[in-house]
């Protein structure tokens, strides 16, 4: 990938640019970032994945049949029947993850991973009718707009008064106060930082896709390091035992012993001294599959290139590969060959071929997993 390339999906900057001058920084709006754009999915193929049990839906209704103000949220999966008329205004269909279900939605994806891995998420799509939105709000993560079908009118402001409107079922800011406004047309984007407040009205039937990325909180990283750095320390320190051949006898029995509480410290900052182990669980929490991901097993033809399944997370450090939550070490023309296919996402036959036999091993059995694919 060429970081210095101008390109018309950033307005001509390029990637490199793009990330230094914008990239959590401030918003960019680009007209005609993919001209003669048209929805991948048309709405009858977006409702059929709105009615899967295995896709995240959600229905957001502004306004009663009779046209009152009626905020009402819910879950899918939703058939037809429980969706409102298409002549109802105000109402909001979001179905989350739509790459992991259209393979042409993945590739369309794929044009965004100038953004490392680790930080692309999933792409949305929201349907609305006219006057449909999720109200003014702000997201903690950085997200690209891009207007596929009809006309949506954004209004996006730096907001310093976050706080919410009481009684509704989405946090919607209670004193909104925008500083720009634009009307999107099919192919125009919008990227914003995280915590840029924003409000987006359909103007007539209309599309969004919404391009995500992945934002873990300090507490939400540091439950998932300590959990699984404790199930790597338990592997490496389990016949360390505590020893107290000089505890006294006591009188008050239930107090905890300070050689005990010592003991604890210097067994948990072991385990979090050890990079290796940190490593690991860093590499097996960011590419563990979402809850509702599931792979079928592929056969396995012993020649030709291959390619991973698009719901498949691969990364690499200095010293692993990881894949769908589990972590591998590698070395030399072997690791070189696994970051290959981690970041082209495929590999060619001849370098498929080169790989040792442990790894060629492990390629069968990713393949008997569903987690990627040998062509024949």
């Amino acid at each position: 990938m060429n970081i210095q390339e101008p390109l018309q999906l950033l307005g001509g900057l390029s990637r490199e640019t793009f990330m230094r001058r914008y990239w959590q920084r401030k918003p960019l709006l680009i007209r005609g970032a993919i001209p003669g754009f048209s929805p991948i999915l048309e709405r009858a193929e977006l409702l059929d994945l709105a009615a899967q049990d295995g896709v995240e839906s959600r229905l957001l209704t502004q306004k009663d049949a009779r046209g009152n103000s009626a905020w009402r949220f819910k879950h899918g999966p939703f058939t037809r029947k429980m969706l409102p008329p298409f002549k109802q205004a105000a109402w909001t269909l979001l179905v989350q993850g739509v790459d992991l279900h259209d393979e042409r939605l993945h590739q369309f994806l794929n044009q965004f991973r100038f953004v490392p891995d680790a930080r692309l998420d999933d792409l949305m799509i929201s349907y609305a009718t006219d006057g449909g939105g999720v109200g003014p709000h702000f997201d903690s993560y950085d997200v690209f707009l891009l207007q596929a079908h009809g006309t949506r009118r954004w209004r996006i402001g730096r907001q310093k008064d976050l706080s919410l409107k009481p009684d509704m079922p989405l946090k919607i800011l209670a004193n909104f106060e925008p500083e720009q406004e634009f009307d999107l047309e099919p192919g125009d984007m919008l990227y914003l930082p995280p915590r840029y407040a924003h409000d987006g009205i359909a103007q007539g039937e209309c599309m969004t896709y919404s391009i995500g990325f992945r934002s873990p909180s300090q507490g939400e990283v540091a439950r998932e390091m300590l959990q699984r750095i404790s199930e790597h320390a338990g592997e490496d320190f389990q016949d360390v035992l505590y020893k107290d051949p000089g505890q006294p006898a006591v009188s008050s029995s239930a107090a905890i012993p300070l050689g005990l509480n010592a003991f604890v410290k210097r067994a948990v900052h072991a385990a979090l001294a050890n990079p290796s182990a940190l490593a690991q669980s860093l590499g097996e929490y960011l590419t563990e599959p979402k809850a509702n991901v599931w792979f079928e097993a592929n056969p396995w033809f012993d020649r030709g290139a291959i390619h991973l399944d698009r719901r498949t997370r691969m990364m690499y450090d200095d010293k692993h590969i990881f894949i769908n939550g589990e972590s591998f070490r590698a070395a030399g023309t072997d690791a070189k060959l696994m970051r290959i296919l981690a970041n082209n996402r495929q590999l060619e036959s001849k370098d498929a071929l080169r790989l040792s036999e442990g790894a060629r091993e492990l390629l069968m059995q990713w393949c008997e997993d569903g987690w990627l694919y040998a062509a024949d």
